[in-house]
C-alpha cells in the first residue's frame, strides 16, 4: 500500500469509507466530501495496489478557512497557527497495519515545514471511541478540552499534538 496524494475522481471511494466508518465520522455526502477535499490543502490517500483501489484517506486543513465545523471553530479561537486533522479513516481492511501511523506521520512533516506549532483533531467520548483514543495518545496528542456538538448528540475530546513531542 501507498501513501498518495487524493485525487477527486476518488471522493466516490473515500465516501464511502467514511461513511462505513460511522459513529466515528460523520456520514457525508459525495458533495460534502469533495468541499472537504477542496479545503485540504493535504489531502492524501492510501491506494492498495494489489486491488487497484483506495482503502484509506486523511484530510488536513490549515487554520484561516471560512469553514464551519464546530470543532474547526474552536480550534481557530484556541490557537493562530495550527494544521487540523478533520478526517483520518481507514477501511476495515486497511485497519491494524500501521497505515494511520504513516498517514499522521505525513501531516506532522507537513505541519513542521508550514512551521506550524500543532496539529489538532478531536475523538468522540460519545459515542464513545476508546479505540481512537487510546491511538491518538500513544502518538503523543493530549487533551485540550471537550466540546457536545451537532446539537448536543456528539461529545468529543479536543486534542492536540505540539510538534517536535514524543511520537
Amino acid at each position: 500500500m501507498t501513501i498518495t496524494t487524493l485525487t477527486a475522481e476518488m471522493v466516490p471511494a473515500i465516501t464511502a469509507i467514511n461513511n462505513a466508518a460511522y459513529p466515528a465520522v460523520p456520514l457525508s455526502s459525495e458533495g460534502e466530501i469533495a468541499h472537504l477535499v477542496n479545503l485540504s490543502e493535504r489531502p492524501l490517500a492510501v491506494w492498495e495496489e494489489e486491488s487497484g483501489r483506495v482503502v484509506g484517506f486523511a484530510l488536513a486543513l490549515a487554520e484561516g478557512l471560512n469553514y464551519e465545523s464546530e470543532n474547526y471553530r474552536w480550534f481557530s479561537e484556541y490557537a493562530d497557527r495550527f494544521i487540523y486533522l478533520d478526517r483520518i479513516v481507514l477501511a476495515t481492511e486497511a485497519q491494524n497495519k500501521g497505515l494511520g501511523a504513516q498517514l499522521y506521520g505525513r501531516i506532522f512533516a507537513w505541519a513542521t515545514e508550514r512551521n506550524a506549532p500543532s496539529v489538532f483533531c478531536e475523538v468522540n467520548l460519545d459515542p464513545p471511541n476508546p479505540g481512537s483514543l487510546a491511538f491518538h495518545h500513544r502518538l503523543g496528542f493530549t487533551s485540550v478540552g471537550e466540546l457536545s456538538t451537532k446539537a448536543d448528540t456528539v461529545r468529543v475530546s479536543l486534542l492536540q499534538r505540539t510538534l517536535g513531542s514524543a511520537s
